[in-house]
């Protein structure tokens, strides 16, 4: 499999997939950005999905691909990275809104030991009522989702009254947006609340290890 970016130290025992958002790839200033945190401790895999590879190439902005393609092509990465990562290491996927939501829904794929949600599409900015969450009430595998306070997709007020499954656990991000980036007055930084974000999925990563 050809255009991944793996970032992080040979000697890792975790890997982590990370997924892109709907309108930005794998080489977007934040995936980047977020990789290099991750990688300081974990084995990070970027990919662009199918759609993000043609518009890329094209240079014209093109919709996502509808979940079944997306989620056939999120497998076929973790495939080749189950052929790459070492024997006795611990597979996580990761994804931004769009790829966090299609993270979820893989979380009882039989090589994932978890999965992590930065900003998670709840619902469309302005219309709660287009509720994408509704098998997070019934998820059985561990799933951390990291939620800025103002997300308009799913802000603080709203997601701690949604039903999620006890396996389901949400770190607010203060003060953030959907990219965990805060207003100057409070007191807040983008850069200290990514790397909130960052060390939120270490904790939950070393959580499940000890709990396994």
């Amino acid at each position: 499999m050809t255009g991944l970016n793996i970032d992080g130290p040979e000697t890792a025992t975790d890997w982590v997939i990370f997924a892109h958002g709907a309108g930005a790839g794998k080489d977007h200033a934040f995936m980047a950005d977020m990789a290099a945190r991750i990688g300081k401790h974990c084995k990070v895999v970027r990919f662009n999905f199918p759609y993000m590879d043609k518009r890329e190439q094209e240079g014209k902005k093109r919709p996502p691909d509808r979940a079944p393609k997306l989620l056939a092509h999120f497998e076929s990465v973790i495939e080749h990275v189950d052929g790459l990562r070492p024997a006795g290491s611990r597979l996580w996927l990761a994804g931004k809104s769009m790829g966090g939501r299609m993270a979820s829904h893989l979380t009882e794929h039989t090589s994932v030991s978890g999965v992590i949600c930065l900003g998670f599409p709840f619902h469309p900015p302005g219309k709660p009522e287009k509720y994408k969450g509704e098998h997070l009430a019934t998820v059985e595998r561990p799933l951390l989702i990291v939620q800025g306070a103002r997300d308009t997709f799913g802000r603080e007020d709203e997601v701690m009254h949604y039903p999620l499954s006890p396996s389901v656990q949400v770190i607010i991000v203060p003060d953030g947006d959907h990219s965990f980036k805060p207003r100057k007055a409070s007191g807040y930084t983008e850069s200290d609340n990514r790397q909130w974000a960052v060390d939120s999925l270490y904790q939950f990563i070393k959580q499940q290890g000890e709990q396994g």
